[in-house]
């Protein structure tokens, strides 16, 4: 086999490689022996990403040794949990591009573990990117960021295409982050929508979610202009708006006293409202939807509660 590896067929992954896949060969490795043996049988993701052909030079394979062959560099594309298990099995001397939007174990960033772990090409790729949308070629942008210009072009290269426009950083926190914490204020979005609580209210909750999140993210070193950019505001709204986002999809649910589930699928926004909850306490940051998102899944407050809390904070200019 030879192509570009991309390490996860979820519906992210599956979308990134068909992306890939109009540029050269592609191998999507798949975890499951029997899953990889549907797809490449059935050249269709009919779990994650229905009605998306897998294109001719997109191979499937089940074993990781054969999917990274003579690959310069790799697409991480497994949820947050799975991050650190994969990047353990990988040479390092590998490059690899972190896509999920999550964080480590410990609450820290998937590019620091990697580094810790001796990877010394590392880049993050994040942006407005519903992968049922990509995977079936409309416009769409992303990110890739890195310490090492070289590396992220190479990826921007790879990935470009006439339905993905890459752009590249080398704010790799501020990147990273971006798409974190965007999935918790679209917990929040998704409350609001469950509540009915109208058009007025979520737009001032993505207006001051945006706040939150440039209070969070300059705070660890990340540029202002960066969480303005397509990895923060831009991912935000897409992430907070969508019918096809499920961490949106997650908070509705709750909302509506629903399991916040979807088929199994994981929904990092649950996961990380509790591991920001725990870093903005331990540091003396106010991050309040962060905190009443953490709050209401972990079912210590209701959706109401939340929402109350949030409206009878102390009165404050916009900008404070």
């Amino acid at each position: 086999m030879s192509g570009l590896p991309v390490l996860g067929a979820g519906g992210w992954g599956t979308a990134l490689a068909v992306n890939a896949a109009r540029n050269g060969p592609v191998r999507l490795w798949a975890r499951r022996a029997d899953f990889a043996r549907t797809l490449a049988d059935q050249r269709v993701n009919a779990e994650y990403l229905p009605g998306v052909t897998l294109p001719a030079g997109l191979e499937v394979t089940a074993h990781l040794g054969e999917a990274i062959t003579d690959a310069p560099f790799v697409l991480v594309v497994v949820p947050s949990v799975g991050v650190p298990d994969l990047l353990a099995a990988l040479p390092r001397d590998l490059g690899v591009v972190l896509c999920a939007k999550g964080l480590a174990p410990d609450g820290g960033q998937l590019s620091v573990l990697a580094r810790q772990l001796g990877f010394t090409r590392v880049a993050v790729l994040s942006g407005p990117n519903h992968a049922e949308e990509i995977g079936r070629g409309l416009p769409a942008a992303t990110v890739v960021a890195s310490r090492d210009g070289g590396f992220a072009r190479s990826v921007q290269a790879a990935l470009m295409t006439p339905g993905l426009r890459v752009y590249t950083s080398d704010d790799e926190t501020g990147v990273e982050l971006g798409g974190v914490l965007k999935n918790v204020m679209a917990v929040a979005a998704g409350l609001v929508d469950g509540l009915n609580l109208g058009d007025n209210a979520k737009s001032a909750l993505i207006t001051r979610g945006l706040r939150e999140m440039n209070r969070y993210l300059t705070a660890l070193g990340a540029r202002e202009e960066t969480v303005y950019g397509l990895s923060g505001l831009g991912d935000l709204v897409a992430t907070a708006t969508s019918r096809h986002s499920r961490n949106r999809a997650a908070g509705e649910a709750i909302a509506r006293g629903e399991h916040p589930g979807q088929g199994g699928k994981i929904v990092e926004g649950l996961r990380t409202a509790g591991l920001l909850d725990a870093w903005a306490a331990a540091h003396g940051h106010d991050l309040p939807i962060v905190r009443a998102v953490a709050h209401v899944t972990r079912g210590e407050w209701t959706p109401g509660d939340g929402v109350a809390r949030l409206m009878e904070r102390e009165a404050k200019p916009e900008q404070h």
